[in-house]
């Protein structure tokens, strides 16, 4: 069987374990005050072009959406969401447990706009019963969103622009963000987003590490007593250096982006073999997560040989599924599964 229905499949690029390794028996303070986690993070302020940043490293996602969420909100106050968004919808109700609801705003494509943001924010305060709802008080997106879709710069220069009007501190969840920004049509750099969100976070769980996320915050009025909360959330990993070597393996030499653009250059072969077939595609993702549109026979038929997600029902004959890359997937199961598609029938 071969698989593709995540990014997290596979253990950690070769080059951590090495690393780590080799570092096994060095001795170093804990809770992430090594020198390991000390160059990566200035590796990371380096790929931001913002010396002033706080860097913060934490094992998982959900983790560091709870953690951030938590330390910005005040307890009137909720996290505004796309419908789709992770915090929203797969997290196992979190945000809503750490005391916030998640205010969830209509989209098709996993993105939200900047019009949006502000009618939002007006229809809020010029309601006279406002002080009896929940109050919006931060924007979370994802880039890429969960249906791997991307915010352009101009998206992400408007959202920020009105977020500041309103100001809603922006956090962008970046689980996924080095296929992102090695998506064809990506015109966003690290530097790009550090300016214009208040606090992101670099994935690693899904690229290339064993686990871990790099929080970075932007925003000065955000960063103080930040690891009170995530020492209180249970995320102060006492070995910490663990993550700061595995960050420091990824930004030290441009690794992370060098096995991002891998993936996505093989999410592309897919694509491309399913719309030569064809076949449709639910979303116009060009990052490695593909959606095409697929009648059930076609479905039972490469369920044979290979794992892919569910998304969505479309009707009584077709589905939308995911196929997914990472950074360690192979060209030549990719070639396989291109193979496979085209002999499908139609």
């Amino acid at each position: 069987m071969i698989r593709f229905e995540s990014d997290y499949l596979e253990g950690a690029h070769e080059q951590i374990l090495n690393r780590l390794l080799k570092t096994n028996e060095v001795q170093t303070p804990g809770y992430g005050m090594d020198e390991f986690c000390e160059r990566a993070r200035g590796y990371i302020r380096k790929a931001c072009d913002m010396e002033n940043a706080d860097v913060h490293f934490l094992v998982g996602g959900t983790q560091a959406n709870t953690t951030i969420i938590s330390s910005i909100l005040r307890p009137h106050q909720g996290a505004v969401s796309a419908i789709t968004g992770h915090i929203a919808g797969h997290e196992s109700g979190a945000i809503e447990a750490s005391g916030h609801k998640v205010l969830t705003l209509p989209s098709d494509d996993g993105k939200i706009t900047a019009r949006q943001v502000k009618e939002l924010y007006d229809a809020h305060w010029n309601d006279v019963t406002h002080e009896h709802m929940v109050q919006p008080g931060l924007v979370y997106i994802s880039h890429p969103s969960e249906n791997g879709t991307t915010y352009s710069k101009s998206e992400l220069e408007e959202l920020s622009k009105v977020c500041r009007e309103c100001g809603f501190p922006l956090f962008m969840d970046g689980a996924r963000l080095g296929y992102g920004l090695a998506a064809k049509d990506n015109d966003l750099t690290l530097a790009d987003i550090a300016r214009l969100c208040d606090v992101f976070y670099i994935g690693g769980t899904k690229l290339g590490a064993l686990f871990g996320e790099a929080v970075v915050i932007t925003n000065d009025d955000l960063k103080k007593d930040f690891r009170y909360m995530i020492k209180q959330k249970g995320g102060l990993l006492a070995k910490g250096r663990l993550l700061g070597i595995q960050f420091e393996t990824l930004f030290e030499d441009g690794l992370y982006f060098e096995i991002s653009r891998h993936a996505v250059d093989l999410a592309m072969m897919i694509r491309e073999a399913f719309v030569e077939k064809g076949y449709s595609l639910r979303y116009d993702s060009k990052t490695n997560q593909q959606f095409p549109i697929l009648p059930n026979d076609v479905l039972s038929e490469l369920s044979k040989n290979y794992s892919f997600s569910f998304w969505e029902k479309v009707d009584d004959t077709q589905s939308v599924v995911r196929f997914c890359t990472s950074w360690a997937t192979k060209k030549e199961h990719v070639e396989k599964l291109i193979e496979d598609i085209k002999k499908l029938d139609r």
